[in-house]
């Protein structure tokens, strides 16, 4: 498998934690390399063929300010033949209209670039109004809530990597 990308913030404590554990239950493969997104540039996004993307919905279905600032230049980018797996935390309670709304602006941004999304998740067990992650039916990528379900994190983790391990490799030639 080619080198996989792990974009998220090093000052975000709960998005870190859970990339922690994604790079945990991603063991097997030993081609993870860590970006720090308040230190990315754009030929960051352009070296990985497969990247994975954390971030946690802030106030009323913002991204973070680190996020929020590259978007314009991630829009800008030409990500085509790229595969992007998004990972985004929220509060299904609190935030019930715009749950894990970050992940949204974040798949919209990769997809505006060119980059084909993996790892979809279904919206089972989740309780909320509305979604801006939401796609024909599925999430973008895999939701988080530790504020309400963080019981559910250690097996929807595993269960994703396994699902985008396999979306990484399906029609890549080593």
């Amino acid at each position: 498998m080619k080198t996989i990308g792990l974009f998220y913030a090093m000052n975000a404590a709960k998005t870190s934690h859970i990339a922690d554990k994604i790079r945990e239950d991603l063991g097997g493969v030993k081609v993870i390399e860590v970006v720090l997104i308040e230190r990315a540039w754009q030929n960051d996004f352009q070296a990985y063929d497969n990247m994975i993307v954390g971030a946690s919905t802030w106030f009323d279905g913002e991204l973070p300010t680190y996020w929020d600032e590259l978007v314009p230049e991630l829009e800008s980018l030409d990500l085509k033949g790229k595969k992007v797996a998004i990972f985004g935390l929220g509060d299904q309670k609190n935030y019930p209209d715009n749950f894990v709304d970050g992940m949204g602006i974040l798949a919209d941004a990769f997809q505006k670039a060119g980059a084909e999304l993996v790892g979809f998740t279904s919206t089972d067990g989740y309780a909320f109004s509305q979604s801006r992650a939401v796609r024909g039916g599925k999430f973008c990528g895999l939701v988080i809530d530790q504020e309400n379900q963080a019981q559910l994190t250690s097996k929807r983790i595993a269960d994703w990597c396994k699902q985008i391990k396999e979306e990484f490799a399906s029609g890549q030639k080593e």
